[in-house]
């Protein structure tokens, strides 16, 4: 019999699902990492919510182990590189909190509206001071959204119900789905200066951490109001703390830290703050979905061998998996590489299948294609099931083309991009397995898709490498790999570098002054 072990706590209806689908299953809660370790040998499922970390030793102790399923969407506690290279499917359950993420974002609205929560402490104390607690109405006022994703969607609704102006900011947002949704879509630096109110909806990637940080703060009107019910991390608590010493930030309600629980309270006790605990999914009905669902989709898979909402694997027949499963890696990296480098919002995506990929089954790859190309703005929240119907959401046509045809290769996955502007790139496989990128925007290039890249597009003038090479090695920056493309002698070419490290926002600034280069995009696969 199969079993499986539940370390973090669920609803019990989870519990019921897991044993009527005929699996064994334990719950353990509150195991340190050792205890952990010592017991996962002899289990084929996973049950964690947020508590449990799932690490890379973990995974190399967990022999029997098929899934992890999280009870939730973030899972920056699974070390989901570790999992997918042995073989483990990871499962999170986007969707199951959105309608009590929502709410709690309106009531964190509502709360730095009309100081209710400090009104309410000093009327515990016996204290009557009508005239300390003055508000602010929220009709009429201008809302500004970070993320339109599910969460996102739902805020604005409510926003409009309150007769709010609702601004939004997503990559993936074109004119035609914010016109649907009722907002007006804004660049970035429009929102911070126009907005009354802003509330971020990301998920934390590279892009989203310290979002808001001293110099976007500067930008914004002042006397604005800032919530972040999302992740910790995207709003810099010290620049944020500073602000509202200032007075320049009039109000901030947090749900998510950078720690939690944070090491250092003074940001809380301000009295311009309002703060929970990380309360956005803390209701009976949101514990209740996530743990349906999560134990529906692990008893499905180790019951019946059905993949849902897996972050790391699409469903495709067993015997398949050696023939797609190279495509289905190229195909993501092209989608996150094409992401990151064409920075504008799509209305269509077409995967075109060449040569020997125009036979194949074509649904998991470009399910892949399209989870790598929302994956850098969206995280955790989208996977191989789900990432097709985001993109609807967001009003992103996706296409299928394929042709006998591959020029001088035996197979070639393109991928173009439609929107204010047009974009493509081609992948194939060498030796069959090995992904690169071949093809960008009519120049050949040979790009390996992994790790760390700088991106530059530059004129072709000599001495240009060797001054990207001294400023990187001047400030410690080691190059792993370069790679060269170009349309024409001494006209516009492309170089690719991939360094061991990230790039500071400093240096990718100085970078771009070295002359000759036009333009410089750190791509993260």
């Amino acid at each position: 019999m199969m079993k499986v072990l539940v370390s973090d706590n669920i609803s019990p209806k989870g519990i019921e699902i897991l044993k009527g689908a005929g699996l064994d299953v334990d719950v353990r809660v509150g195991l340190g990492p050792e205890e952990l370790k010592g017991a996962i040998p002899a289990y084929h499922g996973l049950v964690i919510r947020s508590a449990t970390r799932v690490t890379a030793d973990i995974i190399d102790a967990a022999v029997n182990l098929k899934v992890i399923g999280r009870a939730g969407s973030g899972l920056d506690n699974v070390d989901r590189a570790a999992a997918t290279k042995k073989g483990i499917v990871v499962m999170n359950t986007p969707g199951g909190n959105t309608i009590t993420a929502a709410e709690h974002t309106m009531a964190m609205l509502f709360s730095l509206a009309r100081p209710i929560p400090q009104a309410s402490e000093s009327m515990k104390r016996g204290v009557w001071d009508k005239k300390r607690f003055m508000g602010v109405e929220l009709y009429g006022k201008t809302l500004g959204l970070v993320g339109m994703g599910n969460i996102g969607g739902q805020v604005a609704k409510k926003a409009r119900g309150l007769e709010m102006n609702v601004i939004a900011y997503d990559p993936f947002l074109n004119e035609e789905k914010a016109k649907s949704l009722g907002v007006e879509p804004v660049g970035l630096e429009e929102l911070w200066k126009r907005a009354d109110f802003i509330t971020v909806h990301t998920p934390l990637t590279p892009e989203t951490k310290n979002l808001i940080n001293a110099g976007t703060l500067s930008l914004m009107k002042d006397g604005v109001r800032v919530i972040n019910c999302a992740r910790g991390g995207i709003v810099n608590e010290d620049d944020l703390l500073g602000a509202l010493n200032s007075g320049k930030v009039a109000g901030a309600a947090l749900d998510v830290f950078e720690t939690e629980p944070p090491r250092d309270y003074s940001l809380c006790r301000h009295e311009n703050v309002v703060c929970t605990p990380h309360l956005g999914a803390a209701t009976k009905e949101a514990q209740e979905n996530v743990a349906v669902a999560v134990a529906e989709q692990v008893a499905d898979y180790l019951v019946r061998g059905t993949i849902r909402n897996a972050v790391n694997f699409p469903s495709i027949p067993v015997e398949q998996v050696p023939l797609l499963a190279p495509y289905i890696n190229l195909a993501e990296k092209m989608g996150g590489f094409a992401a990151q480098v064409f920075e504008y919002a799509p209305r269509e995506l077409t995967i075109e299948y060449m040569g020997e990929a125009s036979g194949f089954n074509a649904g998991p790859v470009t399910m892949a294609a399209v989870k790598g190309f929302l994956a850098p703005a969206l995280g955790d929240t989208v996977n191989f099931v789900n990432a097709p119907l985001i993109a609807r959401e967001r009003g992103i046509e996706i296409r299928e083309t394929r042709t006998p045809e591959s020029g001088d290769y035996r197979s070639m996955l393109c991928l173009r991009i439609k929107g204010e502007m047009e974009g493509y790139l081609c992948g194939t496989l060498f030796s069959r397995k090995d992904p690169r990128i071949i093809g960008l925007d009519g120049a050949q290039v040979e790009i390996i898709p992994e790790g760390t890249m700088l991106f530059m597009m530059n004129n072709d003038r000599p001495g240009l490498i060797g001054a990207v090479g001294t400023f990187l090695g001047s400030h410690g920056i080691n190059i792993a790999r370069m790679f060269f493309g170009r349309e024409s002698e001494g006209g516009t070419a492309i170089s690719v570098v991939s360094v061991d490290s990230p790039l500071t926002g400093e240096l990718l600034r100085e970078l771009r002054d070295i002359p000759n280069i036009l333009s410089v995009k750190q791509v993260v696969l």
